[in-house]
């Protein structure tokens, strides 16, 4: 079973404070540690943006792909 450091429901927040919200999460945590995304849609922009921010410093896994719910484990690398 995965563990997690911090868990982000993306619903949540409103539009402007997501990805502000998930960045900080993903900063704040140890090399190995992980977070749970939770989001009411496939965030694929949003992984493109930890591609540009965070090239090879994060581990991607998508747990739950929709439709109604899209949970991804987001990992530090280093």
């Amino acid at each position: 079973m995965n563990t997690y450091a911090a868990t982000v429901n993306a619903t949540e927040y409103p539009p402007h404070l997501k990805h502000k919200v998930i960045f900080e999460t993903f900063d704040r945590l140890q090399p190995q540690e992980a977070m749970l995304l939770v989001n009411d849609h496939d965030p694929v922009p949003l992984k493109f943006q930890f591609e540009s921010q965070h090239p090879g410093k994060f581990v991607w896994e998508y747990i739950e792909r929709g439709p109604d719910v899209y949970r991804v484990r987001i990992g530090k690398s280093e």
